[in-house]
């Protein structure tokens, strides 16, 4: 999977939000170890500090542990994996809801839209 890291946003959130995402469709799977900070800051073609700094905030958020002197895991516990997975797909359907309404579409044509797209 590509890092894709843009100027217009800071990156430490960048590599926060793409971290999330193959967390939680199992790039990095459920109980397994990371690649270290060095090996992830040479991928993503970032400073090891600021790889460091977003593995710090997945860790506070529930995503992933250190075992002292092996390394960092992905969680064990699915149920935290399942509720930030969740919470993306509402942030995801908020804001493409929000964007549709903004071109000015009602609801039902919204839903219309939806219905074509998940049949394809």
């Amino acid at each position: 999977m590509e890092w894709k890291i843009k100027n217009d946003l800071p990156i430490h959130n960048q590599l926060v939000e793409q971290l999330e995402f193959r967390i939680i469709t199992g790039f990095y799977p459920v109980g397994k170890r990371l690649p270290s900070v060095r090996d992830l800051a040479l991928e993503a073609k970032v400073n090891p500090n600021t790889m460091q700094r977003a593995l710090v905030e997945l860790e506070s958020k529930g995503l992933i542990h250190t075992k002292r002197t092996s390394g960092k895991y992905v969680e064990e516990n699915d149920l935290i994996i399942k509720k930030t997975k969740e919470k993306l797909a509402k942030e995801l359907t908020s804001t493409y809801i929000s964007n549709m309404k903004g071109l000015g579409f009602d609801s039902q044509t919204i839903q219309k839209y939806l219905n074509e797209r998940m049949d394809k």
